[in-house]
């Protein structure tokens, strides 16, 4: 199954300190990133809360930034103030590269996500026969793979995502980048009160919906919607919640009071 993803810019690092670059601003190890992988990143703002998350691959010496479009010009202005007098450019090729998420079968020269999906980068999608977006949404659903859109921005940090559970897009043990104290303080003091998990539920939900827990005693929601997808009458989410109510009764936290049943595997 292979489905244009026509909702993500694709950005392009090169030069002699891209990589440098790289490894000063985001979460994860670039220096060990191989160039058959999607390594997943969080570019943070400085009190940890993640700006965006970023699909990174590596091409020979390039670099190639995969995010929503929706955060494109917020993305391109930090990584540019950033760059100061580094030798590196910065690109948008959305329109020159087409970005094709791939889920249960192989494809020449994509990068894995994970066990079930990869992402190949190409030129024209001719002769390719592509599927619904939905279906890419579900799978994402399905292995967990998070997302921050502009209505999510600066609302979680990495724990939150489970971004730490197994060093998936957090490694602990690089230098420094924008929030990382506050992302190592939160690891290392402890369990994250709040992780995300998948849910289904009846009816439509939008990202950024906020989930009410009857039992919770917190000032704030318990819960948001960090992504979703709708299948006819029945939608599909992934969202945080607090880990000692998530098999509580969970509602959206709007007059429909719509209930989510969590997805356990």
């Amino acid at each position: 199954m292979i489905t244009q993803l026509n909702n993500r810019t694709l950005l392009k690092l090169s030069g002699n300190d891209a990589q440098t670059f790289l490894q000063n601003q985001l979460s994860n190890d670039i220096d060990v990133l191989e160039e058959d992988v999607v390594q997943l990143n969080a570019y943070c703002q400085h009190q940890g809360k993640i700006i965006a998350l970023l699909w990174v691959m590596k091409k020979i010496d390039d670099y190639y930034l995969s995010l929503p479009s929706d955060l494109a010009s917020i993305v391109i202005q930090r990584l540019t103030m950033f760059k100061l007098m580094s030798e590196v450019e910065i690109v948008d090729v959305t329109n020159e590269i087409v970005q094709l998420g791939v889920t249960d079968e192989e494809f020449e020269g994509a990068c894995r996500l994970n066990d079930q999906q990869s992402v190949a980068l190409v030129e024209s999608v001719d002769d390719i026969e592509l599927s619904d977006a939905n279906e890419w949404e579900s799978a994402c659903i399905a292995n967990d793979i998070p997302e921050v859109v502009l209505a999510t921005t600066e609302k979680f940090v990495p724990q939150l995502l489970n971004l730490d559970i197994d060093e998936v897009g957090v490694n602990f043990s690089k230098g420094c980048y924008p929030g990382q104290e506050v992302v190592a303080r939160l690891h290392y003091l402890g369990k994250s009160k709040r992780r995300m998990r998948q849910f289904e539920c009846e009816g439509e939900l939008e990202v950024g919906n906020e989930l009410l827990v009857a039992g919770s005693k917190s000032a704030k929601a318990s819960g948001i919607v960090v992504r979703c997808v709708q299948l006819d009458a029945k939608s599909l989410c992934l969202a945080t919640v607090e880990v000692a109510y998530e098999d509580d009764e969970i509602t959206l936290n709007d007059a429909d009071g719509i209930k989510l049943t969590r997805i356990k595997k």
